[in-house]
């Protein structure tokens, strides 16, 4: 197809396509779907050759959250049967981060619900960072604490951490539809201020909120001005009991072509599958894996994941290799060098699988699973 050695072309020179490109992604064909993973293949491996990093989620405080994003488990007024509980100690954090770089985790997301944090809860997370890394000196640390107020960002850098995570989720145009109580550019705000402070920005989307293709782009467009250094793509877990709980709107092969058109948006940037990928990629996660070069291990804030194990096994069934801890995850014009596993890869293989039966199953939502295990329980975690 030549819109995908255009694709393909651009995202070597990390030239942005055209808005027409990225929709023409969203509108291939099934009979197709192949030949576009196999392109966003190609770019994956040119800047992250075959290697996949993993993230580990800690939840520090779940649920009971007073801001109304439609689709969240901890928002207000949600009746989802989830765990709540107040803040996590730093020693009941490290733990659970303990856990989870011991699965092969190389950078641990510390999360709590919340419009945005206190200073007493900045210098709380500074000190459940300090306990982190005094086990594991050499793990990434990323906080995900809401909005920010002017100076916490330089606190959270000053304390030790090397990211911090907003995610714009969805379109401007539509983003008051999915929340009232505050707005798109708060979050655009909360992202720039992270970024002036030295932290590496991390910011993605959610899909399947009933969007429509010109608001997917819209996003990632606007994800590619902000430049974070890793992108989460989010597929909606609706969760009973919140406004989105009937949002069946993704198939694996939808999920396919979104994570596609975000690599060939942002070539060079840490593309992870985060939630949702278990509900709505199911046996098409390998595949995936050629797309985007980053996952979640086991568990997210609310649901449960697949089994850390099985993550592992996937990573290494799918010919991929989970990223080590000496390994610089972006490449060298972003700051940090990759050695040998950057340079162009010529190739596009990604083999032929199966056809679909002729029948299209209905949602799985016997996979949506809420977490009783890990941060904030006395089970062991998923990792």
């Amino acid at each position: 197809m030549d819109l995908l050695n255009t694709l393909v072309d651009k995202g070597l020179r990390r030239e942005l396509p055209s808005r027409e490109e990225a929709l023409a992604v969203l509108a291939t064909s099934d009979d197709e779907l192949l030949d576009v993973v196999a392109a966003a293949g190609r770019v994956r491996r040119t800047w992250f050759g075959r290697r996949v990093k993993l993230n580990y989620l800690v939840n520090l405080k779940s649920g009971l959250c007073p801001e109304d994003c439609s689709y969240c488990s901890q928002r207000l007024g949600s009746k989802a049967e989830i765990l709540k509980y107040t803040w996590l100690k730093p020693d009941e954090a490290g733990k659970a981060a303990a856990a989870g770089v011991a699965g092969g985790a190389k950078r641990v997301c510390l999360v709590a619900s919340g419009r945005g944090p206190t200073d007493k809860d900045v210098d709380r997370v500074a000190r459940t960072i300090d306990a982190i890394k005094a086990e594991n000196e050499d793990v990434e640390v990323c906080a995900c604490l809401g909005l920010l107020s002017d100076g916490q960002a330089e606190r959270l850098r000053a304390a030790g951490a090397d990211a911090y995570n907003h995610n714009l989720n969805t379109s401007e145009a539509t983003y008051g539809d999915i929340t009232t109580t505050h707005t798109y550019a708060d979050r655009v705000d909360t992202v720039r201020k992270a970024h002036g402070a030295g932290l590496s920005a991390c910011s993605g989307l959610i899909a399947g909120m009933g969007e429509s293709d010109e608001d997917l782009v819209d996003v990632v467009f606007g994800l590619r001005e902000l430049d974070p250094d890793s992108v989460p793509v989010n597929f909606l877990i609706p969760f009973e009991g919140t406004p989105l709980a009937k949002e069946w709107n993704l198939t694996p092969q939808r999920c396919l072509r979104i994570l596609a058109m975000v690599r060939f948006v942002c070539p060079d940037v840490e593309v992870r599958i985060a939630g949702g990928r278990e509900v709505h990629l199911r046996s098409m996660q390998p595949l995936a894996l050629h797309i985007a070069n980053s996952i979640f291990l086991g568990d997210y804030l609310t649901s449960e994941g697949q089994a850390g194990k099985a993550d592992l096994e996937m990573i290494a069934d799918a010919g991929f290799e989970v990223e080590g801890a000496g390994e610089v995850t972006l490449p060298e014009h972003r700051g940090g060098g990759c050695g040998a596993v950057c340079a162009p890869d010529a190739t596009a293989a990604v083999e032929a699988v199966d056809s679909a039966p002729d029948a299209v199953p209905g949602p799985r939502t016997d996979l949506v699973a809420v977490r009783r295990r890990g941060a904030g329980t006395d089970v062991a975690p998923n990792a």
